[in-house]
């Protein structure tokens, strides 16, 4: 591994590893073993995108124009609030619980729900393509920077959505999604204040 592909590795990693609307939803799938495969390929897939844009330069663009970024980030938290919102409401009604084998949804909501929470995310625009293209400007081989982050992604990714099963005896317990739930909400709304008063 090369030193720019490490220096992508850890910061990628690094970026995503905080708790976020899109981890907590790769999270949920994993634990319900609904549609996991799917779901970490776009997850892994849109960062692979995203990295690249910004080593290509796309993140002096977003910062040539000045209303992007108000654009994304009232967008952004418009789409936290109601995220985080629903994700209450679930804890307040609880009643869930993780049967085997039992899935989230359909695929093609699973899908939809993922895209949305990846792609109407003003941090991952923020996270992946300015900051990571700027870091990359840096290093003489942009292309193993680039791959060194892409890397993450999919290590974080894979590594969440299926390393999951190992919490499902937790989560086949009410309580436990109750839990999770309000943490979500609480982490969603948090992000949101942070867009809004940032």
């Amino acid at each position: 591994m090369t030193q720019a592909m490490g220096a992508g590795f850890a910061l990628g990693f690094s970026l995503i590893l905080a708790i976020g609307a899109q981890n907590a939803f790769v999270l949920r799938q994993g634990l319900r073993r609904a549609h996991v495969l799917p779901v970490v390929l776009v997850c892994a897939l849109s960062d692979a995108v995203l990295v690249t844009a910004g080593v290509l330069g796309f993140g002096a663009l977003a910062r040539a124009v000045p209303g992007l970024e108000g654009v994304m980030r009232y967008g952004g938290a418009a789409f936290l609030i109601w995220y985080g919102a629903r994700n209450f409401i679930a804890a307040w009604r609880g009643g869930e619980s993780l049967e085997a084998g039992e899935g989230a949804a359909s695929l093609r909501r699973a899908l939809l729900t993922c895209l949305a929470l990846t792609w109407l995310n003003p941090h991952v625009y923020l996270d992946t393509v300015v900051l990571l293209g700027s870091v990359s400007a840096q290093y003489d081989d942009k292309p193993g920077f680039a791959a060194g982050a892409v890397l993450a992604s999919f290590v974080f990714f894979f590594g969440l959505g299926y390393g999951a099963r190992g919490l499902a005896p937790l989560f086949r317990r009410p309580g436990s999604w109750r839990v999770l739930d309000a943490v979500v909400g609480a982490t969603m709304w948090a992000i949101a204040l942070r867009l809004l008063t940032g």
